[in-house]
């Protein structure tokens, strides 16, 4: 008895899932230039996959002096914030089909940030800014004996602001940020309104006084910008606005 075959016509008619996209990256390397240069890549890619997918099959396969950071590939760690077609976004999140992969695909650096090499840049001044609003939480009195409850409500008031996973798409999105790189920054405010208004923490006032400074909340324009750009859906600009109610009214 004969052994049975695959049809070949058929299997062989079947669509290959795989499209060929044009990613056109911007490229930096200090050593041999002060200046950028736009460089095109042509790679075959399931259109379901990510950018993220995409800069590793260039680096992996095309060219492995790209540079990009990247960690956990799963939009927790934010350390794959660029520039993609314009627009700040995480290279793990966002998926070739929905950034009309018939064009060529930009792919450039954060804004408002020194690039130090090709997709990477350095981070330093946007964590400072972090470090200065005092992102924990303070009390006084000795050390406690049992957990600091809080209400449901109480936890809800500062629920959004919670998420930030400090990527930096906010802040390097903002004109204010990429003309005064002294600016706060809607990430570090965004964090310090996590603790002003947690009902556990005493060092409200003491944020809002550093919130204060020429180079806080009222260089905020109201663009919103962040609010666009932030992956988590955080309402940044609103929270910007609750510190700025907060610094005028004191109540928080």
């Amino acid at each position: 008895m004969a052994t049975p075959v695959l049809d070949k016509v058929e299997k062989d008619s079947a669509a290959s899932p795989y499209i060929t996209v044009t990613m056109r990256i911007r490229r930096f390397n200090p050593e041999v230039s002060d200046a950028s240069v736009w460089e095109d890549f042509q790679i075959e890619i399931d259109p379901k996959e990510r950018v993220l997918d995409a800069l590793h099959k260039i680096k992996w396969d095309v060219d492995g002096t790209l540079t990009f950071r990247r960690s956990c590939a799963h939009g927790i760690c934010g350390s794959d914030a660029m520039r993609i077609n314009g627009k700040n976004r995480l290279a793990c999140k966002t998926l070739i089909k929905d950034i009309n992969p018939e064009k060529p695909i930009t792919v450039e650096a954060i804004k408002g940030l020194t690039v130090l090499k090709d997709l990477v840049v350095d981070m330093e001044p946007f964590f400072q800014a972090y470090r200065d609003v005092m992102p924990f939480l303070v009390t006084k009195g000795n050390e406690p004996t049992r957990e600091r409850l809080q209400s449901a409500e109480d936890r809800e008031r500062f629920d959004d602001t919670t998420k930030c996973i400090l990527c930096a798409a906010c802040t390097s999105s903002c004109p204010v940020f990429w003309n005064d790189g002294q600016y706060f920054g809607p990430a570090a405010i965004v964090n310090a309104h996590r603790f002003i208004f947690d009902s556990r923490d005493e060092a409200g006032e003491q944020r809002l006084e550093i919130l204060n400074d020429k180079d806080g909340v009222w260089r905020c324009r109201t663009t919103f910008n962040c609010t666009d750009a932030c992956p988590r859906g955080i309402e940044v600009t609103k929270a910007i606005q609750e510190v700025k109610r907060a610094l005028i009214t004191r109540r928080f």
